[in-house]
């Protein structure tokens, strides 16, 4: 699987595996490393479509999760 922004790393093993606290991480991530705002409206709107295994497919999918 090819990762969007493999330089954007984002730790989220062994912290809280609340769905917000999650997501959050990651649209951090993507503003520090100045993504576009649409691409980071993009990731929210892919990674709120399903379930909580999806937020977690699709994060990894667009950064480096450690």
């Amino acid at each position: 699987m090819d990762v969007k922004y493999p330089k954007i790393k984002v730790k989220l093993v062994g912290e809280d595996g609340n769905a917000f606290i999650i997501l959050g991480k990651v649209k951090n991530a993507l503003r520090k490393a100045h993504v576009p705002q649409d691409e980071i409206a993009a990731f929210v709107d892919e990674a709120t479509a399903g379930s909580y295994d999806d937020l977690l497919c699709t994060c990894m999918k667009w950064v480096d999760v450690r």
